[in-house]
């Protein structure tokens, strides 16, 4: 069935990934180069795990043997002979293969990254063909083929904005100790590739290598505690100070030289493609460990690093700009720098108390370095302030700042400054000097400030209206939560026009209701710079977000927080419509706002409301409804997605993820969370972060400028009905079965999951248990365990077999062929399916579920397998990643298999011990008879914080459970 809007599309589809592969030549080549790194990889940690475990070193290797026979044969008998050859392991042998396999699967991970980090320098440098376009090659295209004129290239880059923004979801399996040793293997390889080495330093290079595996394998990979919500933000900020803040820079010099390349001038200094944000500290959403304390600190500590990275920048600067010809103004400014500092001697050292040593530039004839050393004198002073107020939880920062007359309070001074120094550069005839190293630092200082990443706060829309509960019914006015929506609207609007104030000084307050207050309140003592958005989860009415407004207002929140409602039901997306009207429809929003709204869509509670499918047809609808609502009442909105690592959680690449948007709803601007394990795998290396922001950039401008025609109306009515079946297939199976809520925690370790300690968060957003209450993150985590997949696929089948025998093949088909939103559906969905086993999920059934849940177990398997041959009679494949653009994906899929079935294996043996404990079976009885650990092996299972009160037996049991959760997480290399 042809499509009006086919050629167009097709030939736009024609050049997306999916069909941009790399040769076949370079492809071989690739595949070698990671079957050798593999195989250099995996030796290496044989021989040391060889050195330090001899014997148990040939049982690895036998282990290793049989897995690959498995994966190979996929014959019963040989995966008897694995399982019999994993139970004959003692506790402490069990815990050192699990972390033997683990660790494999790690260090393949950085094989795989190593690899994809040569390729796409290859791609810049011509000698393959990308992947993925760059932005280079995106407007090349829009001139080139598309007609844009270079110009409005130019406008659009100069107003467009991409919002990163790191969470605090926790879906990071691997402890930051352990990254970095891997990061530091993954530049030795890179080394070992990419420069020329002479004898000596290959030796040298691969003993570095050896150092930092065997440095890896002698680390505690286990978190023996939870992190707090200050230990989330510590680690997220130091992908700030290892790539992303050098690494901005260097990406915005490569787009000046791409719009040179079109004849357009390089990016204006206030142009900010991207801007960060985070959410660890300010994320309250039922985690009862962001307290308003904790939002404090973690700002803090946000702009301990921001001046720090700055200072360094700054400190580099006065050494560089030497010169001596300068602009009248910066000459007076280096004049009242000097008299400033009057008392000191030219050329001396000033001691201060950071830096005992630092040498001050006194001499006029240095006009720059005279007035750096001002700014470098100053951030200092601005890091004595914030330690000071660190130290001393009563005081008001933003007051301790504004009353520091040499604090810097925020960037403006500084920035000044440093365009005081690159006008006078300019105007004097030194441009290259101005267009270096100087250009990058007030990037830097305008992207990055003195706030490194602007922190949001978010908070579920339940609390705020217990807290204007609260008010109102203290006060005499009535229980604001049993009045209906108008009611509400009608008094939330008189209280933000009046003047008078509401919240009583005296309001009696019970904890949660004191929480919320606290926190706006420490809010208003924060600097505006290092605060972004307050996202509201599960928002459902007008109300929920002025009511927030309102929080604002008498808590002195000043200027505002914009405020942002986060649609995650599908029930809330439906209605997010009818919400936005309602607001934009009120004078007092509608002026508030000034022309400028933002809303977040949720895919992984719609996800898990209605299955995969219906929630991307739900957020695709969505996102056509806002933007139109927007467009009636003049308003630029950004939509925030809040995307997760996997599939189920609306994860992919990021390049797919933007261009398969609904045609129009992407104008110059967008924010998209960062969550967990894709922190690394984005920002994690430098070429890695550079490739992040190419693809953005690429994607969001390709979309404002080049957006896809609309798809037709029967493409839309046909994705609308396979929603609907869909939806009605997950939910008959997931809400209505009355079997699936203990199948689902007999087969997966879902409520184990918590003995990781990869998160400062409960799993639940309250305590009582339901499949309601369990947040997306362990939802999907559990299934990617036992390596079903199955939030993602359920009730996919359903509609794609009711549609095929309806003999709406050909439509399908044409969809897929034609429509980037449909076919990235279906391409996730397939990679999905590649990494799924459904022998394994048959393993953990028969050893984990009740006899009476396994004929609901078949009817899953069975529903699988309908789900794949639908699946790949509409992509025309023959089986899983046939095509020639997976097939680097299928050979790095094949080979993790081995080091991942046993701890399947593993994790079943554990989870059967434990849950027998669990039921009463005391431990000792489940000990074995010849169980005589040696004082080295009990060393090894009396690790975790409760071995002195735990039998040594069960100490290595959890260990072990840990391990293997690990070890499949780094296989299937996503989480939650």
């Amino acid at each position: 069935m042809a499509s009006p809007l086919a050629p167009s599309m097709s030939s736009a589809l024609s050049a997306m990934p999916g069909n941009l592969g790399i040769s076949s030549y370079a492809l071989e080549v690739n595949q070698a180069l990671l079957k050798e790194d593999d195989d250099l990889l995996r030796q290496t940690f044989l021989s040391v795990f060889r050195e330090h475990h001899p014997q148990l070193a040939n049982k690895v290797d036998v282990i290793f043997a049989l897995a690959q026979a498995w994966c190979l044969s996929e014959s019963d008998s040989d995966f008897e002979m694995l399982e019999k050859r994993l139970e004959a392991l003692t506790p402490d042998e069990s815990i050192l293969v699990s972390s033997a396999f683990s660790q494999l699967l790690n260090l393949h991970n950085v094989t795989e990254e190593s690899i994809t980090a040569r390729v796409e320098k290859a791609a810049r440098l011509g000698e393959v063909e990308a992947a993925t376009r760059s932005t280079n090659k995106s407007l090349q295209r829009l001139v080139n083929k598309l007609g844009t004129k270079p110009e409005d290239i130019h406008a659009a880059l100069c107003n467009q904005t991409v919002d990163l923004v790191f969470t605090a979801h926790p879906t990071q399996a691997t402890r930051q100790s352990m990254l970095k040793k891997y990061g530091e293997i993954r530049h030795a390889m890179d080394r070992l590739h990419n420069t020329r080495l002479s004898n000596y330093e290959r030796l040298e290079t691969l003993d570095e290598i050896r150092s930092q595996v065997q440095g890896a394998w002698r680390t505690d990979e286990i978190r023996r505690r939870k992190p707090t919500p200050q230990d989330e933000s510590r680690e997220g900020l130091t992908y700030f100070h290892e790539t992303i803040y050098s690494g901005l820079p260097v990406f915005l010099r490569r787009i000046d030289t791409a719009l040179k390349n079109i004849g357009q001038p390089m990016l204006p200094l206030d142009a900010k493609l991207f801007s960060f944000g985070a959410w660890m500290g300010g994320d309250r959403d039922g985690n009862p460990f962001v307290t308003p304390e904790t939002t404090r600190d973690v700002v803090i500590g946000a702009r301990l690093s921001a001046t720090s990275l700055l200072t360094d920048q700054v400190e580099k600067l006065m050494y560089e700009l030497s010169m001596w010809r300068a602009t009248p103004e910066l000459t007076e400014a280096a004049r009242r720098v000097q008299a400033k500092y009057a008392s000191v001697a030219e050329g001396s050292f000033l001691e201060t108390k950071k830096n005992t040593y630092d040498v001050v530039f006194m001499s006029i004839n240095e006009p720059f370095r005279l007035v750096l050393s001002d700014v470098r004198a100053r951030l200092q002073h601005t890091k004595d302030v914030l330690h000071h107020c660190l130290e001393h939880p009563s005081i008001n920062v933003t007051e301790a700042l504004e009353a520091d007359t040499l604090a810097y309070r925020d960037e403006s001074e500084l920035l000044a400054t440093l365009q005081l120094c690159y006008d006078s550069l300019i105007a004097t005839g030194d441009s290259h000097i101005a267009n270096s190293h100087l250009l990058d630092v007030l990037r830097q200082a305008r992207t990055f400030g003195l706030f490194l990443c602007r922190l949001d706060i978010r908070q579920e829309s339940v609390k705020h209206t217990e807290a204007v509960d609260a008010i109102t019914t203290y006060l005499g006015l009535g229980s604001y939560k049993e009045w209906d929506e108008d009611k509400r609207m009608e008094f939330l609007i008189n209280e933000l026009n009046g003047k008078r104030p509401l919240l009583p000084p005296d309001l009696p307050m019970t904890p949660e209701v004191a929480d919320v207050v606290n926190t706006f309140r420490m809010l208003s003592q924060l600097p505006t710079d290092s605060l972004g958005a307050y996202i509201i989860s599960m928002a459902h009415t007008a109300s929920d977000v002025l009511a927030v407004v309102l929080l604002q207002k008498e808590c002195g929140v000043t200027p505002m927080l914009r405020v942002v409602p986060l649609f995650e039901t599908l029930d809330d997306l439906e209605y997010a419509e009818t919400a936005m009207r309602q607001l934009f429809s009120t004078p007092w929003y509608f002026e508030h706002i000034q022309g400028k709204q933002e809303c977040m869509i949720g895919y992984s509670d719609s996800g898990k409301d209605a299955g995969r499918l219906a929630a991307a047809w739900g957020l695709y609808e969505v996102q056509e409804k806002l933007t139109k609502v927007a467009d009636e009442y003049g308003i630029h909105l950004t939509l925030f997605h809040g995307r997760g690592g996997t599939v189920g959680r609306g994860g992919g690449p990021a390049h797919l993820a933007v261009l398969s948007q609904p045609p129009g709803t992407i104008r110059g601007t967008i924010r998209v969370t960062v969550q967990g394990e894709v922190m690394e795998q984005q920002f994690g290396e430098k070429e890695s972060a550079f490739h992040t922001m190419d693809l953005y950039t690429s994607a969001v401008l390709e979309a404002t400028l080049a957006p896809f025609k609309e798809p037709p109306q029967l493409w839309r009515e046909t994705m609308a009905e396979m929603a609907r079946i869909s939806c009605a297939a997950y939910r008959a199976v997931v809400r209505e079965d009355p079997r699936f809520v203990s199948y689902f925690q007999s087969i997966t370790p879902v409520n184990e999951l918590g003995r990781m300690n990869i998160g400062s968060r409960p799993a639940k957003r309250r305590s009582h248990g339901s499949i309601d209450t369990l947040r997306a993150i362990p939802w999907i985590f559990a299934w990617t365990q036992v390596r079903f997949h199955l939030p993602v696929w359920l009730g996919v089948g359903e509609a794609l077999s009711k549609m095929i025998e309806a003999g709406k093949l050909e439509l399908l088909q044409d969809m897929y062929a034609n429509w980037m939103f449909f076919r990235v559906t279906l391409d996730m969905l397939e990679m999905v399916f590649a990494k799924a086993d459904p022998r394994v999920v048959k393993m953990y059934e028969r050893a984990l579920v009740d006899a009476e849940l396994h004929s609901l177990g078949d009817q899953l398997l069975k529903k699988f397998d309908e789900t794949e041959r639908a699946l790949l009679t509409v992509m025309k494949h023959s089986r899983l990643l046939s095509s020639t653009s997976t097939a680097f994906l299928q050979q790095k899929l094949q080979l993790r298999a081995p080091y991942v079935a046993p701890l399947n294996i593993l994790q079943v043996r554990c989870l059967k011990v434990l849950r027998a404990i669990e039921a009463g079976t005391p431990a000792e009885e489940l000990v074995p008879a010849d169980f005589k650990p040696s004082e080295k092996a009990l060393a090894l299972l009396s690790r975790g914080p409760s071995s002195a009160a735990q039998h040594p037996y069960v100490g290595g049991v959890e260990d072990t459970l840990v391990i293997s959760i690990k070890g499949i997480s780094a296989a299937m290399q996503n989480t939650g």
